[in-house]
């Protein structure tokens, strides 16, 4: 006698589904500072953490996220109307305490975004966006869930990243001339790094395409640079000397 195979037991009730969002930490460079974008989240009716400043994010809609980078784009998009800069999965934070709410879970990613080409965009559930130099979210600001954490996070990854790759080019609209490029690492790393010896590192790891000229220092005409490859930076074989050097 042939028995009828046991249909896999699906998850139920029993198992319950914790608050699931993405947000994402976008960096621009502005008025000669490292900034991030922060949305102020409503003052009014149940949300947690009223009048607080947040990264903005939210929850994953599973009928248009196909993935958790697709929300990321989705969000992004929202709140700054670019559509494709560099965007790089952080890492996870979750925990039973992290929301009032209940168990939540947060994947994050970062973004690098050219500062003119941003147009700020309040979403339906915040009460303002604005940009923010990040020394001083850090310094003086408390931020809404565990985002206070997780900015720090970010500017760890992204420092110690621009130690050895080109990612600062993807904080500038192009063309950009390489006096440009090292001023935005400098903002970026905190500190001066070594005119001639930047100049023949930037050019000898060939991710750089020459656009004719530019306005460079006091509106003169000056080589102009575009990436030649924007889906991921170039790793250089060292890092820059902690003293400026190359």
């Amino acid at each position: 006698m042939r028995t009828k195979p046991l249909s896999p037991k699906r998850p139920g009730p029993e198992f319950p589904v914790p608050y699931t969002s993405v947000d994402v930490v976008i960096f621009t460079v502005l008025e000669d500072a490292l900034q991030v974008l922060l949305v102020q989240r409503p003052g009014d009716g149940d949300e947690p953490f009223p009048d607080c400043w947040a990264l903005p994010g939210g929850f994953i809609d599973t009928v248009v996220d196909a993935t958790l980078e697709d929300c990321a784009r989705r969000k992004l998009k929202d709140k700054t109307g670019v559509s494709s800069p560099y965007l790089e999965q952080l890492g996870s934070w979750g925990s039973a305490t992290r929301d009032p709410r209940g168990w939540s879970a947060t994947h994050v990613y970062f973004a690098l975004i050219p500062s003119k080409d941003v147009v700020l965009a309040r979403g339906a559930n915040a009460a303002d966006v604005a940009w923010f130099s990040i020394d001083k979210v850090l310094r003086e600001s408390r931020l809404a869930f565990d985002h206070r954490d997780i900015l720090q996070a970010a500017l760890e990854r992204l420092r110690s990243k621009v130690e050895y790759t080109s990612l600062p080019a993807f904080l500038l609209p192009e063309p950009f001339t390489l006096p440009q490029l090292q001023h935005v690492y400098e903002v970026v790393l905190g500190r001066a790094v070594d005119k001639s010896g930047f100049r023949t590192r930037m050019l000898s790891a060939q991710f750089l395409e020459e656009v004719g000229y530019t306005d460079g220092e006091s509106n003169r005409p000056a080589k102009g640079f575009r990436l030649a490859n924007r889906s991921a930076p170039v790793v250089f074989p060292r890092t820059f000397s902690p003293r400026g050097g190359n």
